[in-house]
Order: C-alpha cells, then sequence, then structure tokens
C-alpha cells in the first residue's frame, strides 16, 4: 500500500514537472507572435497566459515557479525582455500570478465564479507586485518610476491583453473542467 502511495506520488510529480515545463516552453515561444516588437508584447502580455493557466493546473508552487522561471529564461535565451529591469520586474509580477492562481483556485472552490475570481485576483495582485518591484529596482539603479507611469504601463497600455487574459483563460479553465481534464490530471488537489 505504501509501494502504490510513493508511486503514485512520483507519478504526480513527473505530471507536474512535464507540464511545469511546457507551460515555461509556451511562455517562452508565445512572445514570437510580437515579431520582435516590445511594444507588441507590452500591449498583448502573451508571456502572462501560459504563466495565468499553470497556477490554475499546477498551483501554487508550480505556478510560481513558472512564473519565476519564464520572463528569466526568456531573457537569457533570447535577449528579451532585457534581464535588467523588464524580466527581473516580470519575474516577481508573474511569479505572483502563478501562485495567487494557485491559491485562489483553491479558496474559491465552492464559488460558482471562481474561475473569474481567481483570475482577477491574480491579475491585480500580479500588477502591484510588479508595481512595487518596479519602484525598488528602478530606485537602485538611479531612476525612477512615477504612479501615472506605472498606470500607463500596467493598466492603460495592457488593457487589450487584460481583456483577452479576461475572456480567454476563464473559457480555456472552463473548457478543461467541464471534460473533466483538470480533475482527471488532479495537479492542483495537494498543492499549497
Amino acid at each position: 500500500m505504501e509501494q502504490q502511495r510513493i508511486t503514485e506520488q512520483r507519478i504526480q510529480n513527473l505530471k507536474k514537472l512535464s507540464l511545469s515545463s511546457m507551460f515555461i516552453a509556451l511562455g517562452i515561444l508565445l512572445p514570437f507572435l510580437a515579431f520582435g516588437n516590445p511594444e507588441f508584447a507590452s500591449i498583448w502580455l502573451p508571456m502572462h497566459i501560459p504563466v495565468l493557466i499553470a497556477g490554475f493546473i499546477l498551483g501554487a508552487k508550480h505556478g510560481f515557479l513558472v512564473g519565476i522561471l519564464t520572463p528569466l529564461l526568456r531573457s537569457l535565451l533570447f535577449g528579451m525582455p532585457p534581464l535588467i529591469p523588464i524580466a527581473i520586474m516580470m519575474s516577481f509580477e508573474l511569479g505572483t500570478y502563478g501562485m495567487i492562481a494557485g491559491l485562489a483556485f483553491k479558496i474559491f472552490k465552492k464559488n460558482r465564479i471562481r474561475v473569474y475570481l481567481t483570475l482577477l485576483t491574480s491579475m491585480v495582485l500580479g500588477r502591484i507586485v510588479w508595481g512595487i518591484s518596479a519602484f525598488l529596482i528602478f530606485k537602485l539603479i538611479g531612476r525612477t518610476i512615477t504612479l501615472q507611469l506605472f498606470i500607463e504601463s500596467a493598466f492603460v497600455i495592457a488593457l487589450p491583453g487584460i481583456i483577452f487574459q479576461i475572456v480567454f483563460i476563464p473559457l480555456f479553465i472552463l473548457y478543461l473542467e467541464r471534460t473533466g481534464m483538470i480533475s482527471q490530471l488532479q495537479l492542483n488537489q495537494n498543492d499549497v
């Protein structure tokens, strides 16, 4: 019995590792849809989508790791986003997205609109963390970021990407729930 439990746990860990790798790869590759245009990527936020979905499916710990690693690896592999300060700020933001999506999806388990509550909570908290990290990192490198610039960058410029995320991600997660794929994977069950 104990051996069977250990084997099942190893299979769970392998599934999470495999899916985490897939979400990181998607996060690295999706920005190529911006055709090398950083402004286009800032508008549509392609790296955010796989991280948020990873949080829903894999839980807080793996969602956090996918979020932290994706912008850093993309920066190291392709030079975009620039490591300092953008990729570092994004790693804090996306790490928060993945972690909060995993936590909130469990917390709001009995709520009928839990997918939307989870997504909005993740997005708001991630943007707040991005703002705080931007302020601190810019201060360390001798530059400043104003509240107006933060609001413009985090919400105004990114509005098309935010709207896309609010429409697409819930539809995708609800589809996975309706088809039984999330419960079949049972990946967000024991993760804190």
